[in-house]
């Protein structure tokens, strides 16, 4: 087990035992190896100023280059990672062809977001997989420009998405790179253990009573660069060994813990739509990069984006500790707000999804004030199975943003169990809302937006359902100004 941190920045090994394990990878670039193109501009994960590339090693298919914040990465997270950003790009004196498309199409003016926007282009460059319009979106819409205006810089993204040069960095996603070691990192007061196997993991438990889990950061790093939270033992779950990937089985999806939330997004876009469908718009690139799937879960926030969803499709939860294995439903998981089943010395191993009946009618919907990198006001997934006579034989309505944990609405479901599924019933079953939920008023929306949104899902759930199974979303590019290539 290594005591120090190793990892690789632009090509260069570094080696770093001094630094505290909450540093954060921005700031460690930016101050001690001086690497300052990587800006800070918000230091919540919103801007995408401080964007860098890590090569992610247990990707499916192989080594892939991914886009991630680094103002929400702490330092002992990159042990055994290879590190580009943006200042290692130039190979002697000539730009890599993402910097000279980007100046070529004039994307740039003030500069200071550009080296964000270079790096989740870099990301794109690579890529085989863009072939859909919205997913150009998806890649940049992460990165905020407060002076060029988003065109040129699309029109740079463009031109560089999945080209796929066979180049130097190519070639670092086929080098024969040894997986890390295990980490146990102590410096100044603080101890960070990265454990490969679950032996390591309860011994490292047993030795630290005072721990906090970590996986992806997107949540807890706000509390680093935003409330100065100081932890005396992080351990991450992020290279344990079996709790990464999705696997299929003849009657269920089981998905693995630590999967980042965009591979999710990738195996699902045709198999279990209504979880691509909120992974669509749950948040930035980056973001979807490094969050997961367990750590969205054990989040237990009343917004979180993907509760609603494997509630709706009666999804279990497994659970391990040094004990052994138990599985719950769901529904038992969130005790209340921020609360939840997981026992001390117990972690969230994976998330099995039963296939959805062929009778199945599905959808989910998030609201919030804006469509891309948003926290929901009011999210919803609804899944009813109607028989043959049109009747609702079973359902599952589950909604977040509407109390103090993710909950389904059980007056509703069974106002409308044995009617038929049609928009007069559903709109007198949504009267019992009210007694399902209580919201509460705060700066995304009152009371009153909320329980009338929620009704308004409801019927259009109704309306959308008209056939089993679950619509994709609309191809629907962000700019509202579209410029037609051959008018």
């Amino acid at each position: 087990m290594a005591d120090c941190i190793k990892l690789t920045i632009n090509g260069v090994d570094v080696v770093e035992s001094e630094v505290p394990p909450n540093t954060t990878l921005l700031n460690y670039l930016r101050q001690n190896v001086h690497l300052t193109g990587t800006k800070e501009g918000c230091a919540e994960g919103d801007c995408g100023a401080c964007t860098v590339v890590v090569v992610d090693e247990d990707a499916p298919g192989g080594p892939t280059f991914r886009s991630v914040n680094s103002c929400l990465m702490l330092l002992p997270m990159l042990h055994g990672r290879r590190i580009f950003t943006v200042d290692g790009l130039k190979d002697g004196d000539n730009y890599h062809p993402v910097q000279v498309a980007m100046a070529e199409a004039l994307g740039s003016q003030c500069g200071y977001c550009t080296p964000g926007f270079i790096m989740s282009m870099f990301e794109a460059c690579y890529r085989s997989d863009l072939q859909a319009e919205w997913k150009l979106d998806d890649q940049i819409c992460g990165n905020l420009c407060r002076c060029t205006g988003y065109r040129p810089i699309r029109d740079a993204l463009r031109n560089v998405a999945g080209q796929c040069p066979t180049d130097r960095f190519s070639a670092e996603l086929k080098a024969n790179v040894s997986p890390p070691e295990s980490l146990l990192y102590e410096s100044q007061g603080q101890t960070f253990s990265m454990p490969r196997s679950l032996d390591e993991l309860w011994s490292v438990l047993d030795a630290h009573p005072n721990h906090r889990f970590v996986t992806g950061a997107t949540d807890l790093g706000l509390h680093v660069t935003k409330r100065h939270a100081s932890y005396e033992c992080l351990v991450s779950l992020e290279r344990l060994e079996g709790l990464r990937g999705i696997t299929e089985t003849e009657g269920t999806w089981h998905i693995g813990a630590t999967t980042p939330l965009s591979d999710i997004e990738d195996a699902t876009e045709d198999v279990l739509r209504p979880l691509a469908r909120m992974l669509r718009f749950f948040g930035a690139r980056q973001i979807k990069n490094r969050g997961t799937l367990g750590g969205n879960v054990c989040n237990a926030s009343p917004i979180g984006d993907t509760p609603p969803v494997l509630m709706a499709l009666d999804a279990t939860v497994h659970l391990l500790s040094k004990a052994g294995e138990r599985k719950i439903g769901i529904d038992e998981f969130f005790l209340g707000y921020r609360k939840t089943a997981l026992q001390p010395g117990e972690i969230l191993a994976a998330v099995s999804i039963p296939k959805p009946s062929s009778k199945l009618r599905m959808a989910t919907y998030k609201l919030s004030r804006r469509r891309e990198l948003d926290i929901s006001a009011v999210c919803a997934a609804f899944a009813v199975e109607v028989d043959d006579h049109g009747n609702v034989r079973s359902a599952r309505l589950a909604f977040g943003g509407m109390a103090a944990t993710t909950k389904r609405a059980s007056g509703v479901e069974q106002a409308i169990i044995g009617k038929p599924f049609d928009e007069v019933h559903i709109r007198q079953a949504a009267t019992f809302l009210s007694q399902d939920f209580q919201p509460i008023a705060d700066h995304r929306g009152s009371v009153w937006y909320r329980e009338t949104v929620a009704r308004n899902l409801l019927v259009g759930f109704c309306a959308e359902a008209r056939a089993p199974g679950c619509k994709s979303l609309p191809d629907r590019p962000v700019g509202t100004v579209l410029v037609e290539e051959n008018p």
